[in-house]
């Protein structure tokens, strides 16, 4: 009988699974839209947006998971 993997968070993480170039764009995206509309998006508002999160996940290989981190890669990057 095969034993099943169990699914992670972590599971399968790697670096650029998106470019650097898209990872740029999506976050001046996000840098724009926020300046514009008060801190917020047609996806919600920052504060509360998994986006940077994700796109940093999915870029950078490295899985956010505490709150204080989040908020601090948010602020860094969107001003919120």
């Amino acid at each position: 009988m095969k034993k099943k993997n169990k699914l992670t968070c972590k599971t399968g993480l790697k670096k650029n699974i998106i470019k650097k170039k898209v990872f740029d764009r999506e976050i001046a995206l996000c840098k724009m839209l926020s300046r514009k509309h008060g801190g917020k998006c047609g996806w919600g508002k920052c504060k509360d947006c998994g986006v940077v999160p994700l796109l940093i996940k999915l870029h950078r290989g490295k899985l956010l998971e505490k709150p204080s981190e989040i908020k601090k890669a948010k602020s860094k990057i969107i001003k919120i």
